[in-house]
């Protein structure tokens, strides 16, 4: 396992290289993001460790980071005070193009995996809004009317996004609808409706919705999507059966789940972080012989943890795999100022 501090600053945010499997970037924050300065790492992966290619400064907490797909060392960052700001690691500290249409926090930036000319932004002002890098202004606001912690753009669509808010519910949007009254969007699902199939009520699900924090779309099933949020729970859905509620739900975090990244290995696994300071390997149970978790009440779908990474002293909050080399590679921050690059396949049970 290696290590960085990034010594005054929590992380936030961590993101491979989509170029290099040497390459990563952490968006920080000094005070936990309350008050002060924001600091955007590049950080190289060498024989000797891990080290500081590159920073840049800024005057509010960065909360989010996304790599253009179409520039190598090109880099977005979400910030604290409204304002996207994209940096050319080549180029000194001034950022090349901002952004500040939003009112409050950008939470959440993703770059379009496709076409690789657009990006998204959501806000705690209710708004998604999708940018090119070579236009002042957006192309497309999309307004969810709550605080938006994530937005994405699907991998296998250059039209179609989605995105998880405080009202717990995942939208998706396609950009290819007429915009008329709905602003493209074409799925509104309630993430906390109970799975149809399930006999009973388990404990869990009589609970109220609670704040969705994170979603990620399956990187070889192009219908599936994993949330996760505040009661700790990640579920899966198919969005073509959005009536049917989750496929999967997957319980075991003791606090808020953080951030959920399918991998681009493997189509049953994901990886969570949390703020029970833990990061954390699962199966969905769509995997040929996956077993449900024996004992568990609030387990549905075959879903089972596989193993956990408990190196991490504060919350947990961002991780991110590796797309190159071994399967299993993967990169996690969090508010205890450090950056760690380690293997999944080793916290994994037998």
């Amino acid at each position: 396992m290696l290590e960085f501090r990034t010594q005054g600053y929590n992380g936030y945010s961590v993101k491979y290289s989509p170029f290099f499997d040497s390459r990563i970037a952490v968006a920080t924050s000094a005070n936990f993001g309350l008050v002060g300065n924001g600091r955007l790492y590049v950080l190289g992966l060498t024989a000797n460790g891990i080290v500081a290619e590159k920073w840049f400064d800024t005057q509010d907490s960065l909360l989010d980071t996304a790599w253009s797909e179409s520039h190598e060392n090109q880099i977005l960052a979400a910030s604290g005070d409204g304002s996207i700001k994209l940096f050319d690691i080549s180029l000194d500290q001034f950022p090349i193009q901002q952004w500040s249409e939003h009112s409050k926090e950008v939470f959440s930036v993703h770059w379009n995996l496709v076409n690789k000319e657009t990006f998204l932004s959501s806000s705690w002002d209710g708004t998604i809004k999708m940018w090119n890098p070579n236009m002042p202004t957006s192309l497309v606001t999309l307004p969810t009317h709550s605080c938006t912690y994530s937005a994405q753009f699907s991998p296998h669509s250059p039209t179609l996004l989605s995105a998880v808010s405080s009202d717990s519910h995942l939208r998706i949007f396609d950009l290819r609808t007429p915009a008329s009254a709905s602003n493209h969007l074409v799925m509104s699902i309630p993430i906390h409706t109970p799975p149809k199939m399930r006999m009973g009520a388990a404990p869990a699900m009589g609970l109220p919705p609670s704040e969705a924090l994170t979603h990620d779309w399956n990187k070889y099933r192009d219908t599936v999507i994993a949330t996760g949020g505040v009661d700790r729970i990640i579920r899966t859905f198919d969005i073509r059966a959005s009536g049917q509620g989750p496929m999967a739900v997957l319980p075991g975090h003791e606090y808020a789940v953080r951030k959920v990244s399918w991998s681009p290995h493997l189509a049953d696994v994901l990886l969570s972080a949390s703020y029970d300071m833990t990061c954390r390997v699962w199966t969905d149970g769509s995997a040929m012989g996956a077993k449900a978790e024996p004992g568990n009440p609030m387990a549905f779908g075959g879903g089972r943890e596989m193993g956990r990474m408990g190196v991490h002293t504060e919350f947990a909050t961002g991780v991110d795999w590796c797309l190159f080399g071994a399967e299993g590679w993967c990169a996690s921050t969090g508010w205890d100022e450090r950056v760690l690059i380690w293997d999944v396949r080793a916290m994994m049970g037998p």
